[in-house]
């Protein structure tokens, strides 16, 4: 009975998260989604990577984004934090890849499959994403774009994940997988937006950390020390966009606190725009926008445009705005 209980409240509390699921009224994408993973050993036919290439009416390759929904790493806010961001991205002449990474899932989320069943859990996503980063920059000439100049901006969960290719740039993830290449996993900057930073108490996102981790490994310190992101900074870092909300009811905003230390303590130019109101999940969607989010994307692209890797002096700003 209490297992039922159990099970019956976990239904209920993500009553409200399956709609976001859904994706029927989205609309198209300016290319089809590329299944990354097809013609290699892994079998993740889910993975997709969906262009938003911008008309910039020039010749001039254009830079890049690949885009991280968030979603707890159980399922994806595919829209707001997905789609709506791709196409505002697209309209500021950037090209965006939405790319659809592994995640735990709604039915193992809810009855723990992986207590018995692997499933989805780390590296996953981070092969996935670090596979993103490799296939854009190799078709780099068919895209339009610039393969130096290829960020990778996430939220919520998605925020932890594009901060992880940052952080763990160095490791090659792919080369285990049998995945051969000569191109820099290492993107050339990151934007966390409400991010997900730390594996640790008091500020951890329970939920993200159990689907990243396993139903096993979440209990293991050593694994939660690994994907802490606080912890895993370093100097040659590449330049950070950090922007949360203090009001935030989902991830507490001291989790870009722990992370704005981290980078200013090794000396990463980085910006970090706190809000006071503004919450959680509003990512590109304008109608979930305060008055204080709705300044986030133009202050984003102001820092952008002023990075070294646009030919103009690094915006090298730390504390909040």
């Amino acid at each position: 009975m209490k297992a039922l209980s159990s099970i019956k409240a976990s239904i209920a509390s993500i009553a409200s998260i399956v709609s976001i699921v859904s994706i029927a009224s989205i609309s198209p994408v300016s290319a089809a989604p590329i299944r990354l993973w097809d013609g290699t050993s892994v079998r993740a036919r889910g993975v997709t990577l969906a262009p938003y290439l911008p008309d910039s009416g020039t010749s001039a390759p254009s830079a890049a984004v690949i885009v991280c929904p968030g979603g707890s790493y159980c399922w994806h806010d595919y829209e707001a934090e997905g789609l709506r961001v791709a196409e505002w991205l697209q309209r500021e002449g950037i090209a965006a890849f939405v790319l659809k990474y592994r995640v735990q899932g709604i039915f193992p989320y809810i009855f723990h499959t992986r207590l018995i069943a692997r499933g989805h859990q780390h590296p996953d996503a981070l092969c996935d994403v670090q596979r993103a980063i490799q296939y854009v920059r190799e078709h780099a000439a068919d895209f339009g774009i610039d393969p130096s100049r290829l960020g990778v901006m996430g939220f919520s969960a998605g925020g932890h994940l594009s901060m992880s290719a940052a952080a763990y740039a160095a490791t090659d993830f792919l080369a285990p997988l049998g995945i051969r290449h000569d191109v820099s996993l290492r993107p050339d900057f990151v934007a966390p937006i409400y991010p997900v930073v730390t594996m640790h108490r008091p500020y951890v996102h329970s939920r993200s950390r159990r689907a990243l981790l396993g139903e096993y490994r979440k209990h293991r310190r050593l694994m939660r020390d690994s994907l802490s992101l606080e912890h895993h900074v370093t100097a040659d870092c590449p330049p950070v966009f950090l922007m949360n909300c203090e009001d935030d009811p989902i991830v507490m905003y001291q989790n870009s606190v722990l992370l704005d230390s981290a980078l200013t303590a090794h000396g990463v130019p980085h910006i970090y725009i706190r809000y006071a109101h503004g919450g959680h999940g509003f990512g590109g969607d304008t109608s979930k926008f305060s008055s204080e989010t709705a300044l986030w994307q133009p202050a984003f692209m102001r820092w952008f445009r002023s990075l070294d890797i646009n030919n103009s002096t690094n915006f090298n700003s730390n504390g909040n705005q």
